[in-house]
């Protein structure tokens, strides 16, 4: 990934309904919500959610599937995955210390110094 590119996204997840929403559809999985039912949920006016959808799509957190009058959106992992992967390429200096996606928390037992006194 660019310095640009995460720039772009850490700048659309900056915004605190941008990244309510994000970590909303990170929680519902693959399957995703209907624009209606993120509204819903987070207590977003219509025009509002639209703006935001839009801008997080824009950076590819998001993707959007019509469903005939309807969109469902849903999160984007592989760029999710993208910009951790990013932002940890020089942690423990270049060592594996994250938790898998798996659900086995190798990352409990950080592999340098730094992060055990953090």
């Amino acid at each position: 990934m660019e310095i640009l590119t995460a720039a772009e996204i850490l700048a659309a997840i900056g915004h605190e309904t941008r990244l309510a929403i994000f970590r909303l559809l990170v929680e519902t999985g693959p399957d995703g919500l209907y624009a209606s039912a993120i509204g819903e949920r987070l207590g977003i006016a219509p025009a509002t959610l639209s703006f935001h959808l839009s801008h997080l799509s824009r950076v590819g957190l998001i993707d959007g599937q019509r469903e005939s009058r309807f969109i469902r959106y849903a999160a984007n992992f592989s760029t999710m995955d993208g910009l951790l992967a990013f932002l940890t390429s020089n942690c423990c200096q270049g060592e594996s210390c994250l938790p898998s996606r798996d659900g086995t928390d190798q990352g409990s037992e950080r592999c340098c110094q730094a992060h055990k006194e953090s």
